[in-house]
């Protein structure tokens, strides 16, 4: 009896991903794997609000990077400090930054400095579209999109 309840699981399991066949993902976007981010380097292009009034860091856009380290600590730059913490993969599209050591400089006028530091406590969800990556807030409260630095490994991979 038990070793027939194994075969019926076990021949339904099979059935239905054969059904269901591969998972996919949109164009232009990469699928989701812990892998995704570990070794890759990005910088800000803007921030846009849940509002959709779109902010941009004045000059230059190498003033906020962050690197993801394969061994789970994000090294970052935020105007001018600078700063490193634990990042965790979550599952599908979902990430966690742990508490972030950051240096307390004083920044000029136009800086994003203390709404990134703030928000980087509440970003949960991330997805790769046309090779940017876009990192979404709690409750659909903004997101930011960053572009690869030169020196980074391509963040799309071809499957």
């Amino acid at each position: 009896m038990k070793s027939n309840t194994i075969r019926t699981t076990m021949l339904l399991l099979l059935s239905w991903s054969i059904v269901a066949g591969p998972v996919t993902t949109q164009p232009g976007y990469s699928s989701s794997t812990s892998d995704d981010l570990s070794g890759t380097s990005w910088q800000l292009v803007k921030f846009q609000d849940s509002d959709g009034t779109m902010v941009v860091g004045a000059g230059d856009r190498s003033k906020y990077t962050i690197a993801f380290g394969a061994n789970g600590r994000a090294t970052v730059r935020v105007d001018c400090n600078r700063g490193s913490g634990g990042w965790k993969y979550k599952g599908p599209n979902q990430i966690q930054f742990g508490s972030m050591s950051v240096t307390r400089a004083k920044c000029g006028p136009g800086s994003l400095h203390d709404r990134i530091v703030r928000d980087g406590a509440v970003i949960r969800n991330y997805v790769i579209k046309d090779g940017h990556l876009f990192l979404s807030l709690l409750e659909d409260a903004g997101t930011y999109e960053l572009e690869p630095l030169a020196r980074s490994r391509s963040p799309v991979r071809k499957r």
